[in-house]
């Protein structure tokens, strides 16, 4: 009985205690997205007898807008939307294209609750770039000169990070002699340099073929197929165009880096490795040494390659 009585009293009381309880409201309160988006565009050098700014093809941004909580930008969405974080509304960009060029920028500025509101600008700007005559002298040798990757030296190709402040293989280096054994190709394609009538070419001879991944990681190589590990894929070698442009990182020259870049033109030539970009930033260039670093064409790895001449 006395049991009875306690489960009653227990009973009664946590019914109070529920009955008592008032029920939360919760609200994510406005939603309301970014608004009266504002993107202004300083080119650097601009004028009146230079109007598209002084050739270093510098531009400096200022996003701003009502309700805005964080900022990406697109410097130009001509090639594709790729979303650049910022920590405030400024960003700086160096254009590179030489000659006069339209670029698209686009700014998407985020609100509370994930909301977000886009808008977008045309620029043009002008880009003039003469690289040191030393340069051009040590890739060409003054008309044609040929260059291989070097397997002889540890760290001849590596990765890390598609970082400025750390330009340097920290992720993986290649050993001595590493990839002879799955993909001698890395070895014995051979990459010609020639100053022409009309600018700059770049033959590439691949005898074993291509040393790439496949499909959309290969960047419209042709003949590379669509699926595969890395390796030696069939390539019928190809001559393109290439001109020398500013590289666009924000590598210091003490890395070291000679802040001049090779630009490749087309799909059909590439350097050492086919899943780069074909921007490849000269780090230290010498009659008898190449060094160079380009983005991967994988998000957010940088990968290096040291060249000799053949």
């Amino acid at each position: 009985m006395r049991n009875h009585m306690f489960r009653l009293i227990f009973f009664a009381g946590a019914l109070l205690a529920f009955s008592g309880c008032e029920q939360e409201e919760y609200s994510l309160g406005d939603l309301t997205p970014p608004s009266n988006i504002e993107i202004t565009v300083q080119i650097v050098g601009v004028s009146t007898a230079t109007p598209n700014g002084d050739g270093s093809g510098d531009v400096n941004f200022t996003i701003k807008a009502t309700g805005a909580l964080a900022y990406k930008i697109d410097f130009d969405a001509s090639d594709g939307i790729s979303l650049v974080h910022l920590t405030t509304g400024k960003a700086s960009r160096k254009y590179t294209k030489l000659g006069t060029n339209k670029y698209t920028v686009t700014a998407v500025v985020y609100g509370k609750g994930g909301t977000s509101s886009t808008a977008t600008k045309e620029i043009t700007v002008q880009s003039n770039f003469t690289p040191d005559a030393s340069i051009i002298n040590n890739l060409t040798g003054g008309t044609s000169k040929t260059w291989i990757v070097d397997k002889t030296v540890a760290g001849h190709f590596g990765v890390g990070p598609w970082e400025d402040g750390t330009p340097s293989p920290i992720w993986w280096a290649a050993g001595v002699n590493e990839k002879v054994a799955c993909c001698n190709c890395f070895y014995t394609t051979t990459f010609t340099f020639a100053k022409t009538a009309s600018g700059y070419s770049l033959t590439v001879v691949s005898p074993d073929g291509v040393f790439t991944k496949t499909g959309a990681l290969a960047d419209g190589l042709p003949g590379v197929p669509d699926g595969g590990d890395e390796g030696c894929y069939p390539y019928a070698g190809g001559t393109g165009a290439f001109s020398f442009v500013p590289s666009s990182t924000g590598v210091s020259p003490s890395a070291p880096s000679t802040k001049t870049a090779i630009q490749l033109s087309g799909v059909n030539t590439y350097i050492g490795y086919g899943s780069l970009q074909k921007e490849l930033e000269i780090m230290v260039l010498s009659s008898d040494y190449m060094y160079l670093r380009a983005q991967g064409t994988e998000t957010g790895n940088a990968w290096y390659l040291k060249m000799v001449p053949k």
